[in-house]
């Protein structure tokens, strides 16, 4: 049954503009979800935000209907959901994983595709979360899918994926530069990485059609540095000159200093309590996920 089907059947006769609205806040629901999974993780602030724009660009690239670009903008969103099963002691780590400790891991994409699989919309994200680590090769997981039996959609968000774990800050290791990150994907097409798409990826990457979106955590918001733990502070569009914001990992409290058109952060010492470091869905950037997304997804 197509998305528009499952729609359809859910909403029965009701007119296109409630159809819309109703496909809107079911979307709403999963990134909501998706995002607060994220939160458990203090070094994979934006992560979702960055992939599923990687994959936006590189789907239109490859010249995707709108349709099937719109699903894989929300699927490279909701990828990580299994993440939500993966004990803190592991996700927060601050050292590289054991082999036993990697096999937990290696669990969360059925458990996301388990989560996911009740809801409306679950046929939306099944490839993209329960096959990005799948690869070329036969040898990712968790199936042991090989070639042209890893669906177009965990293809690419697998891509996208790698790319901004490798560009990202670990806590026991910085981001590697982008051309490096290139170079590795480049090293491992038809094996790790699908060979078109990767080709089409490493080519867009060394025009500089990722840049904006690097160590950034929304458009035109690069993330923060916090003076223990490096880039991991996330700020939003609605933050302003006085606000205060936390270090996800150490706690640290910044405060929000102007320099002419952008915020810059000062420490002021302190650390956040509980309450200050609750996480928050950022409803503003999921909203326009959902409004760029839900539209093309309707479409016959």
């Amino acid at each position: 049954m197509s998305l528009l089907s499952t729609v359809a059947k859910l909403l029965g006769g009701a007119e296109p503009e409630n159809r819309l609205r109703h496909h809107e806040d079911l979307l709403t629901s999963l990134l909501v979800m998706a995002w607060m999974v994220e939160a458990r993780d203090a070094y994979t602030g934006g992560h979702l935000w960055r992939v599923s724009q990687f994959s936006r660009l590189l789907a239109q690239e490859a010249g995707l209907a709108k349709q099937d670009v719109a699903r894989i903008l929300v699927g490279g969103f909701l990828h990580d959901l299994g993440k939500i099963s993966i004990p803190d002691h592991i996700l927060g780590k601050r050292d590289r994983l054991t082999d036993e400790e990697y096999d937990v891991i290696r669990t969360h994409p059925e458990v996301g595709w388990r989560m996911l699989a009740g809801h409306p919309l679950a046929e939306l994200a099944e490839a993209a979360v329960r096959a990005h680590h799948e690869t070329p090769d036969g040898k990712g997981y968790p199936r042991g899918l090989a070639g042209e039996q890893v669906p177009v959609d965990a293809r690419i968000v697998g891509i996208c994926d790698a790319f901004d774990a490798m560009t990202s800050t670990r806590p026991y290791r910085r981001g590697m530069p982008v051309e490096k990150a290139l170079s590795i994907i480049e090293d491992n097409l038809g094996r790790q990485f699908d060979q078109k798409f990767g080709e089409l990826f490493v080519s867009m990457g060394r025009q500089a059609k990722f840049d904006h979106i690097v160590a950034h955590s929304d458009e035109g918001i690069p993330l923060r540095e916090c003076l223990q733990c490096g880039p991991v502070i996330v700020l939003r569009k609605k933050h302003q000159h006085g606000d205060k914001v936390y270090c996800p990992s150490c706690t640290g409290e910044y405060t929000l200093v102007s320099q002419g058109s952008s915020l810059s952060i000062a420490p002021t010492g302190a650390k956040g309590s509980p309450k200050q470091l609750e996480p928050e869905a950022d409803t503003e950037l999921i909203g326009k996920l959902v409004r760029d997304s839900a539209r093309a997804l309707l479409v016959e």
